[in-house]
């Protein structure tokens, strides 16, 4: 080989590690601006990868796909969210004590409380009701997580919670509940970059359409009775009822609407489905909707603009539909 070619190579691979060390500065000052732009806590879907990334671990139950990681606390969207030492949201609770009541509240991110200071979550509010009615010896756990389905929190009960001996179960249902869910995890450059996670979602938001319109057919497939999400959303909710029956567990079912337009409500299929199917099951039935339709602005009962997870406003309202009948059993 003559001293000119080997003279090329070398500049050759010198501008490749060039434009290499190039490329990793650009990236790495892109981070960076990336991550103070969204240290405001204001980028919805930031925020959920950031509870992805903080409070989730894989689950060793493919059925759950993932957990909350025990002991944990992270600021998400400007809400501190801690994890006690069951995975759920709030403070440790007081082990099984005599006829001590018991109430378990079972659903995804909207009973979490996403985006609702813990002492403004709908389980919060309902055990602060019960004290102020001099009801001290009732335990309210709330066993919220985001991105579960029925199948999810129902196979989470009967595999872990159960321990817990709740008196009574509630079943916090939102639409989207019937949904078929992957396990997911994401890779490690999308769990670490802010970069690498707003790329995805912008890709996501191009492929996939969401508005009301979308929804609404969207709904009407997954309620399809030979729907794949569907018959497992109905053969756990059934699993739940026999398990409360054999343990004398007392069942209830809060219906909780999409919070798009409650004025012209599309979505009283759904309702009018789950009402039915748990009412043949011994669910208790509370349908959310109905203490809902009289506010004039559905927006304001979002978390924030952007992101229609009921806020503290929505979620004093679900507190007061099924307080009552909590404390009439």
């Amino acid at each position: 080989m003559s001293s000119s070619s080997s003279l090329n190579i070398k500049q050759i691979c010198f501008s490749i590690i060039i434009s290499l060390i190039s490329v990793s500065i650009a990236l790495l000052v892109a981070e960076v601006a990336l991550r103070i732009k969204n240290s405001d806590g204001k980028n919805y879907h930031i925020e959920m990868w950031k509870y992805s990334r903080d409070l989730k671990q894989r689950s060793s139950n493919p059925v759950l796909g993932h957990e909350h990681i025990p002991n944990e606390v992270a600021q998400l969207q400007n809400v501190e969210i801690r994890i006690n030492e069951h995975g759920m949201r709030g403070s440790s609770f007081p082990g099984i004590q005599g006829d001590q009541r018991r109430i378990m509240f079972l659903g995804s991110s909207a009973t979490l409380g996403w985006g609702v200071q813990e002492e403004s979550t709908m389980t919060s509010v309902i055990e602060h009701k019960f004290n102020q009615d001099g009801v001290d010896d009732v335990v309210i756990m709330n066993a919220g997580i985001g991105n579960y389905n029925a199948k999810r929190y129902t196979e989470l009960f009967l595999t872990k919670n159960k321990e817990l001996k709740p008196t009574d179960i509630v079943v916090n249902y939102y639409l989207n509940d019937a949904e078929v869910l992957e396990q997911g995890g994401g890779n490690i450059l999308i769990r670490n970059s802010e970069i690498a996670i707003t790329f995805w979602i912008l890709i996501n938001r191009f492929l996939t359409k969401n508005n009301e319109n979308y929804l609404l057919e969207h709904y009407k497939t997954i309620y399809k009775s030979d729907y794949k999400g569907f018959r497992e959303m109905k053969s756990s909710l059934t699993k739940l009822a026999r398990y409360a029956i054999e343990n004398d567990i007392r069942l209830y079912f809060m219906m909780m609407p999409e919070v798009y337009d409650l004025k012209n409500y599309e979505y009283s299929f759904v309702h009018d489905v789950m009402k039915k199917i748990v009412n043949e099951l011994g669910y208790i039935y509370i349908d959310a909707l109905e203490t809902m339709q009289n506010v004039e602005d559905t927006k304001s009962l979002w978390a924030m603009p952007g992101d229609p997870h009921p806020n503290a406003k929505a979620h004093s309202i679900f507190a007061s539909g099924i307080f009552p009948v909590l404390k009439k059993q």
